[in-house]
């Protein structure tokens, strides 16, 4: 797909991904529809991006309706990028039923309410692109994270599916999944450590692979170091010996620190 003269639906504008995707759409000619919680952020970036015809639309997909909703505000869009995320971190007693129906909804209900909603549109003009913003977590299980573990599997499934029934139609649908990235995401959030010797990857990457993925119409793009993604395949394809391994001392210090930083992020 050519992208300048596109306009797209980011949803998690104002997070590290989010502007680093809003500013590599907006360099390339495209036109934002950007979708977050706070409208004073989203204003402010709206006018701080290249181009022009940019808008903000707050939203808080946690809520019921809330997708459906931010779609009908959005239309029409060329294109979808469903990055807004929670982090699933913790123990699953620890949560209260509000809080996981939270997540559940923002990580992988409210991405398959917008495609649906979105859908018809791109339909009838035989064009259009959603791009889903997974996770290498969608691949591989890791120590106290399986709320967010099950939302990235989900959503991979999702979007892999998706990509059967629409691309015959002349619409794409990809998958972007970073592995560990710095200045963004959960390391970031929670200001602890990754696993050494794994290696990481930034924002920029990920915006590029979003690109990438809309242009040339890639069904999957991992961003992480070729050890993540090594160690990503090699879970999907031996999980027993994958969660064994995972479950070792340095994931478990590692998922603990992660999990505690985040606990005022959800």
């Amino acid at each position: 797909m050519e992208l300048a003269g596109k306009t797209a639906l980011l949803t998690g504008a104002t997070g590290g991904l989010g502007r680093a995707i809003a500013g590599a759409l907006a360099s390339r000619g495209v036109s934002l529809v950007l979708s977050g919680r706070k409208q004073e952020a989203l204003d402010e970036l709206a006018k701080a991006l290249p181009g022009e015809g940019h808008r903000a639309v707050t939203s808080d997909l946690s809520q019921p309706g809330a997708a459906e909703k931010l779609a009908a505000e959005a239309s029409p869009v060329d294109i979808l990028v469903a990055n807004a995320g929670l982090p699933g971190t913790g123990r699953l007693p620890d949560y209260t039923s509000e809080r996981l129906e939270g997540t559940l909804r923002v990580n992988l209900e409210a991405p398959m309410h917008l495609a649906r909603a979105l859908e018809p549109a791109m339909l009838e003009k035989k064009a259009g692109h959603m791009v889903f913003i997974s996770s290498l977590s969608g691949k591989s299980a890791t120590p106290l994270s399986s709320v967010y573990n099950a939302t990235k599997f989900g959503l991979r499934g999702f979007a892999l599916g998706l990509r059967t029934d629409l691309e015959p139609l002349g619409v794409g649908v990809s998958i972007v999944s970073p592995g560990t990235i710095r200045e963004a995401g959960m390391y970031a959030d929670s200001g602890a450590k990754p696993i050494p010797g794994l290696g990481t990857g930034s924002p920029k990457q990920v915006a590029d692979a979003v690109v990438k993925a809309i242009e040339h119409n890639k069904v999957e793009i991992a961003v992480a170091p070729v050890r993540q993604r090594a160690l990503a395949h090699f879970a999907l394809a031996t999980p027993g010996i994958s969660v064994k391994v995972a479950s070792g001392d340095a994931g478990q210090k590692a998922a603990a620190n992660v999990a505690k930083g985040q606990l005022d992020k959800h």
